[in-house]
């Protein structure tokens, strides 16, 4: 079979990458004044050097990755535990590691190792992920990653490992987990809006009901019984940890997003400009370099988590849905490739990208729109920084390698 890269993947990275550069040029660039001692002088290198990084990748030979794919896991989780112990604090997130005004984020690449060790393990094993034998392994890999991050106090980079649940539904993970993990948001809500006991008595009447409807079948009573007792100490523990482990603006952001409280100038001051910024954008937007809410800097964080509401206020709704729909086709073309794929390893990994790339597109928007709560977490390839750029591009590129020839077993 002939070897060659996927030409619409490369088309989708450039446009994404141009559309970043543009978003971030527009907000700090000065009429007359050029530096590359600005956010727009930063992003310029390390588009460069990404695209450098992509073209070393290409190089490699189709299997290096797989082989090298548990080194690199084990080298970013020692660099995860080495962040923990020494790294930077940034905004209240202790996930850097740098020398000067050099810094670079471990988390991000532990991304795309955590991606890379998974595919390896799930085309390695060729089992029924059903079984717990099967699932241990494949969730502790995906565990301590997350571990380790969460003690960065860096929830937004943490959450999108929690996605890669989707690429193992795609490897034959029962959707009993995805209903589950439904029930515990919607008692999680429930826990939110309404009080303890409440939701308590619900799940009580629930269960009675159940017991009621099947009690001719006794057999099913101990498994009503064992799942009723996890449910209620699932309740338990939501309002301990609500009440007693989230920091008060953690609270107040899930509060905000539910439409519990209403507090524009105060901790739901970025929501609020960003919503401004992207309706005074209207349908068309207000062209290139003329958004007065980003470019006064009114939406902090404008040009990292932020950097959408640039895209909607100076493109407008044609600009925001044109970058939406780039994406789309860019996440629907990686599962398309994975899916045709004759190689285990290939189709894995794909999911895997996918899966991360679709929670950091719809967090990063659903957030600047309202529709999540406020977390750290950049839009791929458009927001500002090396760390999250590189990292994508890894991941990106390391996928185009790989699917290019599928004649290797």
């Amino acid at each position: 079979m002939k070897s060659r890269f996927d030409k619409r993947l490369i088309v989708y990275y450039l446009i994404l990458v141009f559309i970043g550069f543009m978003s971030v040029l527009s907000t700090s660039y000065k009429q007359g004044h050029f530096s590359f001692q600005t956010s727009y002088g930063y992003q310029m290198i390390w588009i460069a050097t990404s695209i450098i990084l992509a073209i070393v990748i290409c190089v490699f030979n189709n299997r290096f990755f797989w082989h090298a794919a548990p080194w690199l896991y084990t080298f970013f989780t020692i660099m995860l535990v080495v962040v923990v112990l020494f790294g930077t604090e940034r905004s209240g997130a202790k996930s850097w590691l740098g020398i000067g005004n050099f810094g670079i984020q471990p988390a991000e690449f532990a991304k795309y190792a955590t991606c890379l060790f998974l595919a390896r393990r799930l085309s390695d094993m060729h089992c029924d992920l059903s079984k717990k034998k099967s699932l241990i392994p494949i969730l502790v890999i995906i565990g301590i990653p997350i571990g380790l991050i969460l003690l960065q106090n860096d929830t937004g980079s943490a959450l999108p490992l929690l996605f890669l649940v989707f690429a193992l539904f795609r490897e034959g993970l029962t959707p009993w987990i995805l209903i589950i993990a439904v029930c515990a948001v919607v008692l999680f809500v429930l826990l939110v809006y309404l009080p303890q006991w409440i939701v308590f008595a619900m799940v009580v009447l629930l269960f009675a009901w159940m017991m009621f409807r099947l009690r001719k079948r006794k057999k099913y009573h101990l498994g009503l019984i064992i799942v009723f007792l996890i449910v209620t100490t699932y309740i338990f523990t939501v309002d301990l940890v609500y009440n007693q482990v989230l920091k008060p603006h953690q609270k107040q952001r899930i509060e905000l997003l539910f439409g519990k409280i209403n507090d524009t100038k105060g901790i739901g001051y970025n929501v609020n400009q960003a919503k401004i910024a992207i309706g005074s954008g209207g349908f068309f937007g207000k062209g290139f370099g003329n958004g007065t809410q980003t470019k006064l800097n009114f939406v902090p964080e404008q040009v990292t988590d932020f950097i959408f509401c640039t895209i909607g206020e100076e493109g407008g709704f044609v600009g925001t849905t044109f970058v939406i729909i780039i994406f789309v086709l860019l996440i629907g073309r990686i599962i398309r490739i994975a899916e045709k794929s004759q190689n285990a390893f290939v189709r894995s990994y794909g999911y895997c990208i996918a899966s991360i790339f679709f929670a950091h597109v719809a967090i990063n928007i659903g957030m600047t729109i309202g529709l999540m709560p406020v977390i750290g977490i950049p839009l791929p390839f458009i927001s500002y920084g090396g760390s999250s750029l590189w990292a994508f591009t890894l991941m990106l590129f390391t996928f185009i390698m790989e699917s290019r020839n599928d004649n290797w077993d």
